[in-house]
């Protein structure tokens, strides 16, 4: 399946409600086996070359890698590591979430690439939080409104729980109370914490005012592999990595789609358009 055969519905009426009540929204079997496995291939790839260029101390791309172990490592802003992360920027399927949950005009944020081994996670604890600049938009009051649509893609099974899942608390983006210390430092998970169980190829939607985290995991044969992708409102400041990507990114290898998706000034010449 390629970008131009998806033939994924379109946001529904349920699905729009069960995103606005509980923060989140999953939809299984939204990539074929087939594609996951291209996406797998090509995260590994773009790994080893960022590890390479630490490792001879070279300039990496735009973003940053943080390589946590000889075999976990999370790569940042991966849009030219390779053609099949940059297709997903526009993924047919997942624009008319984006639209119909964020914006008509909505702008790309963010993404990055998380390899994990369970033995270098197994008491993983406290990393419960929430996303935004400024502590998580906090300063703009609560409850804080949906400014970034996080998009979790599964390339690993994760249909039995404590291997890595995305874990997270249903309607949390609604309170105006953050779980205690206590409860955030519980390896075992406080009430209420749901952990996404789900097949390789799932799409994980959710607020960025949900507080979520990665569940530990249950023995270190274990490990995951997924994608993040993010999008905010056309208004907002890009991020600063953006200028990492090269000219030759920006006006050469977008199609005409997908330079809408990017603040007009980062082109050459400038693009002199709202949003």
């Amino acid at each position: 399946m390629n970008a131009t055969t998806s033939t994924s519905p379109p946001l529904t009426e349920a699905e729009r409600f069960a995103f606005e009540t509980d923060g989140f929204l999953v939809r299984e079997n939204f990539f074929s086996p087939d594609h996951v496995a291209r996406l797998i291939a090509a995260t590994h790839r773009a790994i080893a070359r960022r590890r390479e260029l630490i490792r001879t101390q070279q300039k990496e791309p735009a973003g940053f890698t943080h390589a946590k172990s000889e075999q976990s490592s999370r790569l940042f802003y991966l849009l030219d590591d390779d053609p099949l992360f940059l297709e997903l920027l526009d993924w047919p399927a997942i624009m008319p979430y984006v639209h119909g949950l964020l914006s008509s005009m909505p702008h790309h944020c963010a993404s990055d690439a998380i390899v994990e081994h369970g033995g270098d996670f197994m008491n993983r604890q406290g990393e419960w939080h929430i996303d935004g600049h400024d502590n998580g938009f906090r300063n703009l009051g609560v409850p804080i409104p949906l400014l970034q649509l996080k998009v979790g893609y599964y390339l690993s099974d994760m249909t039995a729980p404590w291997q890595g899942n995305l874990a997270v608390v249903p309607g949390s983006h609604k309170s105006r109370l953050a779980p205690t210390e206590a409860d955030r430092q519980r390896r075992d998970f406080f009430p209420g914490v749901r952990q996404v169980c789900a097949p390789a190829g799932t799409m994980i939607l959710f607020h960025n005012a949900l507080w979520h985290t990665a569940a530990p995991y249950a023995g270190p044969d274990r490990g995951r592999t997924m994608l993040y992708y993010c999008y905010e409102h056309p208004w907002m400041v890009a991020s600063q990595e953006h200028w990492g990507y090269t000219k030759e990114f920006y006006n050469q290898r977008l199609s005409p789609a997908q330079r809408k998706l990017f603040h007009g000034f980062v082109f050459d010449p400038p693009e002199p358009r709202w949003g």
